[in-house]
């Protein structure tokens, strides 16, 4: 989650660009300098699928303070085709709809506002594939 000017500085996030090790193939997300498998510094830019498959989720009833207004919710791990996996909250669905294995779309939503700067933070929420 960042704030919205970093966010617009970082056009990777919210392009969904991945990195590429041009010697082993390993995919990272974010981006890497380093490749954690082979240790080459070359990488190329790949962009990431919008949609991937769920492969678990969880509910959560105590968040932390900033999420206390949207308890419970739901949080999932995604994979995508590119070998990626990708940690957000799963929205605009019941919790009882959600299952392990449905598709689902990325999308760069606001995540939360700081209540004392009043700085609004962005980051990537999970939809329902339509």
């Amino acid at each position: 989650m960042f704030p919205a000017r970093v966010a617009r500085e970082m056009p990777h996030r919210y392009r969904l660009e991945a990195a590429k090790c041009k010697k082993c193939g390993a995919v990272f997300f974010p981006h890497r300098l380093i490749c954690r498998e082979c240790g080459h510094r070359e990488f190329e830019t790949i962009n990431i699928s919008a949609i991937g498959k769920l492969i678990s989720y969880t509910i959560i009833h105590t968040p932390a303070s900033q999420f206390k207004d949207e308890s419970p919710f739901a949080l999932g791990i995604c994979e995508f085709p590119e070998g990626v996996k990708i940690t957000a909250q799963v929205v605009d669905i019941a919790a009882a709809d959600i299952k392990t294995g449905m598709n689902l779309q990325i999308e760069f939503r606001r995540v939360q506002t700081d209540g004392h700067a009043g700085v609004i933070g962005y980051g990537y929420k999970f939809v329902p594939v339509i």
